[in-house]
Order: structure tokens, then C-alpha cells, then sequence
């Protein structure tokens, strides 16, 4: 194996856990005091500010076309949507399962792929798909473990459009670093967290009071955002956009040994089935190469 090989591995492995950290820093906001709101109002600002400050170092510059910003409008509004939803599970479910339901949005996006835009599934597909909606509904199910259907439906929620989100960023064909089109995702998606907190009467944000405070909302806005998203971009450099994706089963299960770690949450024999039927079916989902799209004649 190559050492350019064994870096993206690891930049890959790396990426996933620091993404699984997310529900860390979030609970621990909220321990604190702080809105599912005024806690995506840091990790968005936060982070905003930072990359803005890489974009500036590296001299990129924050220009954009027309286009350009109507896709990025378009797809802050989605990011900041899946953002607040998957945050608001948090309150009502363990977070470590919410990780794990969140992570059927690969699956999510084959299905949208084959209804919308008529790309085959194959078979091989056909069944990760019924293997990750069988794992959804073991977990749907609720009575243990932290599950409720107010927060299963929050995560779909979160899921559904997270999966239009990268369908459209696919869509979109956009000619802007990682770094960037992350910058304008969080800032356009920012006014649809201060539009959520205004309207429950919840104004934004919500100080920090405390050392602990900040630095948990540092955290947030470095590890589980920045840091993952260049750590990402560094394993896609050097082993593709598949095997990194496979290695994105870590988050889920970072998340998960977090919760029950951390925050005491559960996991039953029929719940962890869930989690695996779903891991199992992204990988595969993952592993599998498209089908492809009918040919259409002009």
C-alpha cells in the first residue's frame, strides 16, 4: 500500500470522527443552557468566520457570479434546515441514534436520483435500499433506547434534505473550493436559524457565559466542522470519493459510543440491528457503482 494511500486512509478515518463528535459539543451546549438555535447560531458563525479567514489567507477571494449565488442561497436554505432539524433531535432522542438514523441520506440520495432523474438503482442497490429503510423502521419503532417518533421524523427530516442538498450541489456544477461553497452554505444558511429562534420567541443568540461555553462552541465550529470538512477534502485528493464515503460509517458509530459513554443513552439488541442494517446498506450503497441513466434521444 502506498503512502499516499495510508494518508488518505487515515484523513478519511479522521474526517468521520471528528464529524461524530458533533452531538459532544452540541449536548454539552445544551447541559449548559443554550437552544438547539443559539448552539447552530455559533457553530455557524463561528465556523463562518474562520473559513472566511482561510479564504482570505489563501487569497481566494469572495466573489461571486449571479448563478453562483442563487445556487448557494438555494443550498444554505437546505444546509440550515438539515442543520436545525438534526440539532432539534437531539432534545427528544439519543443523540448517538439520531447520528445513526441521519446517516441514511446516501440512501436517500440513490432514491432521488432513480425517481427524479431516472438513474437506475440496480439490484444490488435495490436491496441496500429495503435494508436501510428495514433498519429505520427497527429504530422508528420507539419505547426504548431514547427513541421517539417526534425525533425519528426530525432526523428524516434532517436526512431528506441533506440528501436534496447534495443532489443539488451535484446538480449545480459549481467551480468554488470546498472551503468556499462551505463558507456561503453556512452563511446563507444562517438567517434560517435566527428566522427559527425569533419565531418560537427564542432571540438569538443566546450569550456565553461561562470558559466551558466557549470553548464547547469552539469545538463545535472547529472539529465537527472545519476541521472534518479539510480533513475530507484531503482523503477525496488521494483515494476518491467513494472510499472516503465508506469510512463516513464512522461517524454514526463515533456518535453512538459517545452517547452511551458520555450521556448514559442505550443501545438494545433491537436498536443496534437498526444501526447496522443502515450501516450496511450505505456501504453497500457506496461500494456499488450506478447503474447509469436511460439514453434519451434529443
Amino acid at each position: 500500500m502506498s503512502g499516499v494511500r495510508i494518508q488518505g486512509i487515515l484523513f478519511g478515518v479522521a474526517a468521520a470522527v471528528c464529524y461524530g463528535l458533533s452531538p459532544l459539543a452540541a449536548k454539552s451546549l445544551y447541559a449548559l443552557g443554550l437552544t438547539a438555535d443559539s448552539t447552530l447560531f455559533y457553530r455557524y458563525g463561528l465556523a463562518a468566520l474562520l473559513l472566511g479567514g482561510w479564504l482570505a489567507w489563501r487569497g481566494e477571494g469572495f466573489r461571486l457570479t449571479r448563478r453562483e449565488t442563487a445556487w448557494v442561497a438555494a443550498l444554505g436554505a437546505l444546509f440550515g434546515v438539515s442543520s436545525l432539524t438534526f440539532f432539534a433531535s437531539f432534545t427528544v432522542m439519543d443523540s448517538g441514534l439520531a447520528c445513526a438514523l441521519l446517516f441514511v441520506y446516501p440512501a436517500m440520495v440513490a432514491a432521488i436520483m432513480a425517481l427524479g432523474f431516472g438513474e437506475r438503482l440496480g439490484v444490488g442497490r435495490a436491496v441496500a435500499l429495503a435494508g436501510g429503510l428495514a433498519g429505520v423502521a427497527l429504530l422508528a419503532q420507539g419505547g426504548e433506547g431514547g427513541v421517539s417518533g417526534g425525533g425519528v421524523a426530525l432526523v428524516m427530516a434532517s436526512a431528506l434534505t441533506y440528501a436534496l442538498y447534495i443532489v443539488g450541489l451535484n446538480h449545480a456544477r459549481l467551480r468554488l473550493s470546498a472551503a468556499k461553497l462551505t463558507f456561503y452554505a453556512l452563511l446563507f444558511g444562517l438567517p434560517f436559524v435566527l428566522a427559527h429562534g425569533a419565531l418560537l420567541g427564542r432571540p438569538l443568540p443566546q450569550p456565553l457565559t461561562s470558559p466551558a461555553m466557549l470553548l464547547w462552541a469552539l469545538m463545535l465550529a472547529v472539529v465537527p466542522t472545519v476541521l472534518s470538512l479539510v480533513l475530507m477534502a484531503e482523503a477525496v485528493r488521494r483515494i476518491g470519493e467513494t472510499p472516503t464515503a465508506v469510512m463516513g460509517a464512522l461517524e454514526p458509530l463515533t456518535a453512538l459510543f459517545v452517547g452511551v459513554t458520555c450521556f448514559g443513552e442505550a443501545l438494545t439488541p433491537r436498536l443496534a440491528l437498526g444501526v447496522l442494517l443502515i450501516l450496511g446498506a450505505v456501504t453497500l450503497v457506496s461500494l456499488l457503482p450506478a447503474a447509469g441513466r436511460p439514453h434519451r434521444h434529443a
